[in-house]
């Protein structure tokens, strides 16, 4: 994991921002689950929306290794950041990927910039793990295209001025992930009704806070035949499209991962350096040096699987089983660290006076999202068996 210098000063820079401006701050977004625009504005600053697209396009292009260490490092302040970082990063990978020349040209360096943000829809009411399930509709008429539906868990839904979102275009294709396809859709930002599209307020979650998850409703909202991601040979291929970038989006989630786990341990051994029971610090109480030693040793694998799952993605490899693994054990032991640091801090990590209890409720997010961890494992294994056949 040893870092270009072009690397290291960009993670200097993170890490400073996040001591100096995230971590004194984020109490107080989280308690009010209000958008930090103070920080969202100094991340478009430091170029982190532009941080993987081309520099023809105006981005920094660099690769998904520095974004993943990036995303370990902003997370250690706060995940919701990397959550209005993270659907952006992925449409414009999709664009950048799968986009015609125009929609390269157009969209491209507007997203660098930050003044066009993008979310990402995949997820709808009766459809999350099983993606085949989605319902949403796109029907092509003589002007382009009509698409009604409903959409959940759209992160950045409401601010975003484009939302990458996929659709059944031919319902009676077999199999079925053949009739789908991937649009971008063009919207208004921070608008709640616009022509043939509602954003109802912001879903209320246990953790997470600070950035909007909202859903999407459409009833016959208007679409071109450039919206299709890709033109005309981009019709039916939405499904592939979609999974590609849900293979990024399990390494972004497993270097969230790592920065949650990262920031427990950093809570846990700065707290039992200071707290004093039974004559001595609880540091020298082998109770808790044993809990330390589990959650550094935890946080080390997450490390090694979630960089070696970026490295082998970036290189242009197969990384669907590197990326499964790294999501699952990242995310675990994010869970695992955020509650042991809990437990370290004892009646006070139950307070919000202590960040270890912000952790303990962002932590289960990353269980949960870009696929669950039950359905990683069941992908795991399908892979392991398809390398290893009897």
């Amino acid at each position: 994991m040893e870092l270009t210098e072009d690397q290291a000063a960009i993670l200097r820079a993170v890490r400073e921002f996040v001591d100096r401006d995230v971590l004194p701050a984020v109490a107080k977004y989280d308690k009010a689950d209000e958008f930090p625009q103070p920080l969202y504005e100094q991340m478009v600053e430091m170029g982190l929306f532009g941080l993987t697209i081309p520099e023809e396009y105006g981005g920094l292009g660099l690769d998904l290794t520095t974004y993943a260490h990036v995303v370990a490092e902003l997370s250690r302040g706060w995940i919701s950041l990397t959550g209005i970082l993270n659907t952006h990063f992925m449409a414009a990978w999709m664009i950048q990927s799968f986009g015609t020349a125009s929609q390269k040209s157009e969209l491209l360096p507007r997203m660098a910039t930050a003044e066009m943000r993008a979310a990402y829809s995949m997820t709808e009411p009766g459809a999350g793990s099983d993606v085949q399930a989605i319902r949403t509709r796109a029907i092509r008429d003589e002007n382009g295209w009509r698409m009604s539906g409903q959409k959940m868990w759209s992160t950045n839904g409401l601010r975003s001025s484009i939302v990458m979102l996929l659709a059944v275009t031919d319902p009676d294709a077999e199999p079925r992930h053949k009739g789908m396809t991937a649009f971008i859709v063009r919207k208004q930002p921070s608008v709640n009704e616009q022509p043939g599209l509602t954003i109802p307020p912001n879903l209320k979650k246990l953790g997470y806070k600070g950035v909007e998850t909202t859903e999407l409703i459409f009833d016959n909202f208007r679409l071109n035949d450039d919206d299709v991601l890709g033109g005309s040979a981009g019709i039916g291929q939405g499904f592939k499209y979609f999974m590609a970038a849900v293979e990024l989006g399990r390494v972004n989630v497993a270097a969230r991962g790592v920065g949650v786990a990262r920031c427990a341990l950093e809570q846990a051994v700065r707290y039992a350096q200071e707290r004093s029971a039974f004559g001595k610090k609880i540091a020298q109480h082998q109770a808790i040096q044993i809990k330390i030693a589990e959650m550094g040793t935890r946080l080390r694998a997450a490390e090694l699987l979630t960089f070696d799952a970026a490295r082998r993605k970036a290189s242009g490899e197969r990384a669907d089983l590197e990326a499964g693994m790294a999501k699952l054990y990242a995310t675990e032991a994010a869970a695992f660290c955020a509650l042991e640091a809990m437990r370290i801090h004892g009646g006070y990590g139950y307070s919000q006076e202590f960040m270890v209890e912000r952790l303990y409720r962002d932590a289960p997010l990353l269980i949960l999202g870009e696929g669950t961890n039950e359905i990683q494992q069941l992908l795991i294994a399908r892979r392991l068996i398809e390398l290893h056949p009897a």
